[in-house]
């Protein structure tokens, strides 16, 4: 579904990226994982079209998105949840809700998807009339999740959902994930809660430094994870 062929990245003269690859099947959770400063966010931003790599493609259905805008990124059905949550906190929880479904598919199916995001996440559903901006943290991160799935996604790309959250709340977004994976939606999800992050995917990537260093399906049992990022 998504094909990343050895892309570079730069912010004017500053090289984030160094011919990166990696590879999204369709159906599968897959986990970008990296310390701060590792490129994992700007690697999201360039697969979306907020930047455009300075070599290298991107492919998402066999389609070369690499130069287009990020607004015809999601027509296509590829919806990326930014670090940070980024809601219109003036807005009630259904508002922000209703803006997720504005590409044609999705408005047209969008009682449906209400319907399943409120079965989803049962707490948006009593607080659908609240203002976005008054919402805990986890529940703004859960209308953040809502409000990507109301665009109907194929490829649903999650940077850092579990950040700044309490341990209980950091599982619920975890939980949310492997329902999305009963479902069989594909999702990227990039996250520096390794642990959880690997075990809920089916392969992941290790970024360091603006390279990919290790993939696999295993990489929790791979000795390097396991020392430079679990402590074990």
């Amino acid at each position: 579904m998504l094909k990343v062929d050895r892309i570079d990245v730069c912010y004017g003269d500053l090289q984030v990226l160094w011919s990166v690859s990696i590879e999204v099947k369709e159906g599968e959770v897959v986990s970008l994982v990296g310390s701060n400063g590792a490129g994992k966010s700007t690697l999201l931003r360039a697969v979306s079209g907020l930047v455009r790599p300075r070599s290298g493609a991107v492919r998402f259905r066999g389609e070369d998105v690499s130069g287009i805008q990020a607004h015809r990124v999601v027509d296509l059905g590829l919806v990326h949840i930014p670090e940070g949550r980024r809601l219109f906190p003036e807005l009630t929880t259904l508002e922000n809700l209703v803006l997720g479904s504005l590409r044609p598919e999705a408005k047209a199916k969008r009682e449906e998807s209400l319907a399943w995001v409120f079965e989803l996440l049962p707490r948006l559903k009593e607080r659908k009339g609240q203002l976005a901006g008054t919402l805990s943290g986890g529940e703004q991160q859960m209308l953040a999740i809502a409000r990507g799935l109301m665009s109907k996604p194929r490829l649903l790309m999650l940077d850092e959902p579990s950040l700044g959250l309490a341990p209980l709340l950091v599982n619920q977004v975890f939980s949310v994930v492997e329902k999305l994976r009963q479902e069989g939606i594909t999702v990227l999800i990039v996250e520096q809660n390794v642990r959880q992050s690997l075990e809920v995917c089916d392969r992941g990537y290790v970024l360091e430094n603006g390279r990919v260093v290790l993939a696999g399906d295993d990489l929790l049992q791979d000795d390097r994870v396991r020392e430079a990022y679990l402590g074990l």
